[in-house]
This record gives C-alpha cells, sequence and structure tokens, in this order.
C-alpha cells in the first residue's frame, strides 16, 4: 500500500475513533473485517501511534490553534490534526513538508476550503514554533 493510502485509511480510522469506544487495535480488526481493509505496518503505526500519544498531540494542538478551542474543530479537522501531528513530533523520518502536505490534501478531499486553510495554518505554526527533530 502507498503511503499516501494508508496515511488515508488511518485518518479514517482515528475519525472513526471519535465515534466509538473501541481502542484503535479493535477498530483495525472491524475494518479489515466489515471493509476488507487491508493491514498495513504504516498504518497501524500512524492510527495507534496517534491514540498513544493523545495527551502530547492535543496539548500541541491546543497551544497552537489560536482563537479556537479544539472542542470547536469539526472532527474531521481534527483526526487530521492528530494524524499530522503525530508524524511532526514522532516521526523524524518524514519531512515537515510532506506531512503537512498529506494532511491538507486530505482536508480538501473530507473537510471544507475553510478547514483546509485553517489546518495549514495551525500545522504552519507548529513547524515554525516547535523544535521538530526532522532530517
Amino acid at each position: 500500500m502507498k503511503r499516501s493510502v494508508a496515511r488515508e485509511q488511518a485518518f479514517i480510522l482515528i475519525f472513526e475513533k471519535s465515534f466509538r469506544d473501541e481502542s484503535i487495535p479493535e477498530i483495525i480488526e472491524s475494518a479489515v473485517i466489515a471493509r476488507q481493509l487491508e493491514e498495513d505496518s504504516f498504518m497501524n503505526e500512524l492510527a495507534i501511534g496517534t491514540f498513544d500519544n493523545l495527551d502530547a498531540i492535543d496539548a500541541l494542538i491546543d497551544k497552537h490553534c489560536i482563537g479556537w478551542k479544539r472542542e470547536r474543530l469539526s472532527r474531521v479537522a481534527l483526526a487530521i490534526l492528530r494524524l499530522c501531528c503525530f508524524e511532526l513530533l514522532f516521526r523524524p523520518d518524514i519531512p515537515v513538508g510532506v506531512s503537512i502536505d498529506q494532511a491538507v490534501e486530505l482536508a480538501k478531499k473530507f473537510a471544507t476550503a475553510d478547514d483546509a486553510s485553517y489546518i495549514n495554518g495551525v500545522l504552519g505554526s507548529v513547524s515554525r514554533k516547535e523544535e521538530l527533530s526532522k532530517q
């Protein structure tokens, strides 16, 4: 599975989690059965890693969502921000620009144009103001 497809599937799993009480591994398992989701190690790492580090990720989002509270964000925008912030914080092998570009593309596909612009702005702020250990 291409990384962009795996990232999109991870986003969908993270989004699904906002509606369900099950763990991400349980959501992945049911998606494999119900949707014939092809398991992928990159997809699993992104989805599971996001929720394993949710406190740090949400703190970063809260810090950079100027003028908005996280609770006011749409579930789609929040899922995209969480996924990208996981990549920015915990995947130094993925260039910052790639993570942000992919997040914006997800927003264009699954959210509104305003969401895409807002997500780009928040992630741009994160990339400028945080010390990210990227290659």
